[in-house]
């Protein structure tokens, strides 16, 4: 077999006139540059663009795409992200002209199948909350948080209780809660985990008070534990005259099994992105909807799609709400990701959703039975759609965590999340999701034991890895420290080039 050959970046490829596309002649007189641009910004000398051939380019972009692990290449347990396989055919719908090309300029009464969608799948998404109403405005996750502090600001406000000025958060929490409460003006207030991995009732008891303004929890939660004592938190919370918040992020858990507002929520956020059909990764796009209560409904941002049937255009954006909290973001969401996740909801219905959730529950059970032999599993109980192991033994013979998920690279499986939650020594956070046949479970099964094996017998095998990838073990602390941004080309008495 041929070495590897040095993957060469494209600024580096081509060669003076090579061409992937040539312009029409101008059919108007030019204008010059310096007409256009002050002088003083124009260069002297043209930039050193790479003259290419269309296959050239596309070779570059390929190559680039192959480097790259995603759902679709392999198996991806990222715990508490969710990287599950999406169907395909609802990328096909959002592709549809009739979506993907609308401008949200346009009037309403041109836009009536997009609104009557939004209509539609907030009454879904309150039905699988056990809730009221919703907005589909939030562009992800942590900006349904922090739209949900910000109604419940709002709402202890009407009331005249500004002094409400603490958010109570578990220990176990994913790190976003705490960062959206902050920026909403919250004080920070953190409850302790019990021996069991849920929310400390007795340090709940003492932690909560007129100070309060709301509980942020996750059920399950990030270690893929139910709360046993849900409803006595959430009472306790209500008792002390406090909102409670649902982060939606581990709802694949529970779609069709039980609803976060029966549990006492009053406001769930949803991650479409994660549990309802848009391939998640990449940076993007997200979308992060919120149910809330009906005393909150009037603080919800504007617009909201309202339906009446006394005018041509049945559907149409609600701006006169005097008590809502204002604009989160321009026009109204993420569109595209709501069409996916109407599909989605559609094609499944109740008994697909439900069965989603067993199956990710079941999937995740399983692996966890099977690898609390080579690792150890401190909270020994079922578990939801994830679970958390810990690498401690292996640490006792020098291999971190860190290690074994870098290892997994080289047997083509995306590590899980490792070193959270913050309160289990070597975490590794694994989420198998509904979608991977038990034969993909079974290898990766094989897999982890052959490196727990490994860390006994080889460990240099596993700190030095991964060994079968495009690049070696980076140097993480360096390159985020240090970030390279541009492409230079070769520095004189420089062995490295930016870019890599």
């Amino acid at each position: 077999m041929s070495p590897r050959k040095e993957f060469p970046l494209l600024m580096e490829r081509g060669a003076p006139g090579r061409r992937a596309y040539l312009l029409p002649d101008l059919d108007v007189p030019a204008q010059p540059l310096k007409d256009l641009i002050p002088g003083e910004y124009l260069r002297e000398e043209p930039a050193p663009i790479p003259e290419l051939s269309e296959l050239e380019v596309v070779r570059h972009f390929v190559g680039l795409s192959r480097r790259n692990h995603g759902v679709d290449v392999g198996f991806y347990p990222l715990g508490s992200c969710t990287m599950k396989y999406n169907p395909k055919v609802n990328e096909d719908l959002a592709s549809l002209a009739g979506f993907a090309n609308l401008h949200p300029y346009q009037p309403e009464e041109t836009v009536q199948g997009a609104l009557q969608l939004m209509y539609e799948l907030e009454q879904h998404l309150c039905e699988i909350a056990g809730l009221h109403r919703a907005t589909l405005t939030p562009a992800a996750g942590a900006h349904g948080e922090l739209t949900g502090l910000m109604l419940i600001k709002a709402y202890h406000h009407s009331l005249g209780q500004d002094e409400r000025d603490e958010i109570i958060i578990p220990d176990a929490a994913h790190g976003t809660n705490p960062a959206s409460a902050a920026m909403c003006g919250y004080k920070v207030v953190e409850v302790p985990s019990n021996e069991r991995g849920g929310v400390s009732v007795k340090d709940l008891e003492r932690l909560v008070g007129p100070k309060t303004a709301g509980l942020m929890l996750t059920n399950p939660n990030t270690l893929g534990l139910f709360d046993e004592e849900i409803l006595a938190i959430t009472d306790m919370v209500r008792a002390a005259g406090g909102l409670l918040y649902y982060d939606g992020a581990n709802a694949n858990a529970i779609l069709g099994k039980c609803r976060p507002g029966d549990m006492g929520f009053d406001i769930v956020h949803f991650n479409l992105h994660k549990t309802f059909s848009t391939p998640h990764g990449g940076g993007g796009p997200g979308s992060g909807p919120i149910a809330v209560r009906d005393m909150l409904v009037p603080f919800l941002p504007t617009p909201v799609v309202e339906k009446r049937e006394d005018r041509r255009a049945s559907y149409f954006l609600d701006y006169d709400r005097p008590s809502a909290i204002g604009k989160i973001k321009g026009f109204y969401g993420n569109f595209l990701v709501m069409v996916r996740a109407y599909a989605y909801i559609r094609t499944m219905g109740p008994e697909g959703l439900r069965q989603a959730s067993e199956d990710a529950v079941l999937s995740a059970n399983y692996l966890m039975e099977r690898l609390r032999e080579f690792y150890h599993l401190p909270y020994p109980r079922i578990c939801m759609h994830e679970f958390v192991l810990s690498a401690s033994r292996q640490k006792a013979l020098g291999v971190a965590a860190q290690d074994v998920a870098k290892r997994l690279l080289d047997y083509g499986i995306h590590a899980p999340t490792v070193y959270f939650p913050l309160i289990v020594e070597e975490a590794l956070m694994i989420e198998p999701t509904e979608t991977e046949p038990k034969a993909v479970l079974d290898e990766f099964i094989d897999i982890m034991a052959a490196i727990a094996k490994e860390a006994e017998e080889s460990p240099e095998q596993l700190k030095t890895a991964p060994h079968y990838t495009v690049v070696g073990r980076l140097d993480e602390t360096r390159a985020a420290r240090h970030p390279v941004l541009r492409w230079r080309g070769a520095v004189e008495g420089d062995t490295t080039r930016d870019g890599r």
